[in-house]
């Protein structure tokens, strides 16, 4: 009843739904039935530690599905060892820093994790991730291991740092260096990808990756805000106490002391607005990716991010549970995030609603107010809300020299997307007027 609800009040979720599962049609459909009995237990792995990734990897082209599949595995086993509490330093630590080492074997596994660790399995079963892994092409394979000894020495280095295993994060730099070892490489990683398969531009992986780790750094950062209440209850925080202790001199107090609660506001506010500092180099860097699947998995994660920053804003509800956005509009930002000018509309939109959620009794009031015109205005500066009357003179920009090269990409999907539309429109009125003949016939 509760979903049925739900969809009542938001029709347009509804629709979302209906097209997303009846009639998109996947760019490069995979028959996995058709693969051998190595490759299909990796997929199954990728499902089981991840559905949301698992849809969008599986829908990329060929030439990099199963790369960016191992991809994936091969860290999400690097962070099930880390993240990992039952297994001791003494032992996480140097497996952290050789993992990269375990790639150059055929049958290596590990079943040291503690029984109730959800993502063991990738690591009971890691031989068959590497069966696969060897069959890359050699260069795939380079950027995999590469990205795996910069991401597990990474990972060992803030174990061994005692104040932060007690107190988390200490300042903003380290906030960032953190969320670059856990998320900004795996950005580099996927950027050094698609620029060898020559799905994304090549001024991506000559920017020192800049705009790759904002992408990673955007998305890690949604999820510490939004996980506050869980980390803690977990014995950890990832906040940066430069930030926090502005507002509180113990963490724990913005839930479990009501008159603290104003400022626990205040501080997701900040840490918001923190995280939008890496929005328009997000927008630049998807502005640059050539291929309409790989953008598509790119793009779905930062749209959900934004969707997140703008419901984590100002919530009271963050700091006693996890905030989710409704299903239903994570189907709408799917289907909406196909194009280019689709994402720029949904940044558009979610900035100007943590613009009105916004508060003149925040601390940080002007600055959010600033930094959401600033990104609304990169938004207008890319694809303007309003056409420029004709005859006028429009001011040379490099921003739509970069755009004009996909508006190829953008238009053809934008064809598929009308006729999926049209065919979700037909069947809802085909419900609707069902719907009406019943409720006519029952007061005949």
């Amino acid at each position: 009843m509760g979903k049925l609800l739900e969809f009542l009040l938001h029709p347009d979720e509804l629709k979302a739904v209906i097209q997303l599962l009846k009639f998109r049609q996947p760019l490069h459909p995979h028959d996995l039935t058709k693969e051998s009995p190595e490759l299909q237990r990796c997929y199954y792995l990728l499902t089981k530690t991840s559905r949301s990734f698992a849809a969008v990897i599986e829908e990329l082209h060929p030439e990099l599905r199963d790369a960016i599949m191992i991809f994936y595995l091969v860290l999400r086993a690097l962070d099930t060892i880390e993240d990992d509490m039952s297994i001791k330093s003494e032992i996480k630590v140097p497996l952290l820093r050789t993992f990269d080492e375990k790639l150059n074997t055929k049958d290596w596994t590990f079943d040291g994790n503690g029984p109730n660790e959800k993502d063991r399995l990738v690591l009971v079963e890691f031989d068959k991730i590497l069966s696969i892994y060897h069959g890359l092409k050699p260069q795939y394979q380079d950027v995999v291991k590469d990205i795996t000894y910069k991401m597990g020495n990474g990972m060992a280095d803030y174990i061994l740092d005692e104040n932060f295993n007690l107190n988390g994060v200490e300042t903003v730099k380290d906030y960032d260096l953190y969320c670059h070892y856990v998320a900004g490489l795996v950005g580099e990683g996927l950027t050094k990808l698609t620029v060898m398969a020559g799905f994304s531009d090549d001024s991506l992986a000559q920017d020192n990756f800049e705009k790759s780790n904002s992408m990673g750094l955007f998305l890690q950062k949604t999820n510490i805000i939004r996980d506050y209440h869980e980390d803690l209850l977990d014995g950890r925080s990832f906040w940066p106490k430069e930030i926090w202790s502005k507002y509180t001199k113990e963490l724990p107090l913005f839930h479990k002391d009501a008159s603290f609660e104003q400022a626990g506001l205040s501080c997701i506010n900040e840490l918001v607005l923190n995280a939008l500092s890496h929005a328009k180099d997000c927008l630049s860097y998807l502005s640059m990716v050539k291929d309409p699947s790989t953008f598509s998995f790119c793009a779905i994660p930062q749209v959900m991010a934004i969707a997140t920053l703008a419901e984590v804003y100002n919530n009271r509800k963050v700091l006693h549970g996890v905030v989710k956005i409704r299903k239903g509009t994570t189907c709408k930002l799917i289907l909406e995030s196909r194009t280019f000018p689709g994402v720029v509309a949904i940044f558009r939109r979610y900035i100007q609603v943590i613009n009105h959620k916004s508060s003149v009794s925040d601390p940080n009031y002007l600055k959010i107010g600033i930094k959401c015109g600033e990104i609304e205005q990169f938004c207008e500066v890319m694809y303007p809300s309003v056409e420029p009357p004709k005859g006028s003179k429009i001011a040379a920009n490099p921003i739509h020299d970069v755009l004009k090269s996909r508006q190829a990409i953008d238009d053809d999907m934008q064809m598929r997307i009308i006729k999926e539309t049209i065919l979700t429109n037909s069947v809802l009125v085909v419900i609707a007027v069902l719907a009406i003949s019943s409720v006519a016939y029952l007061f005949l």
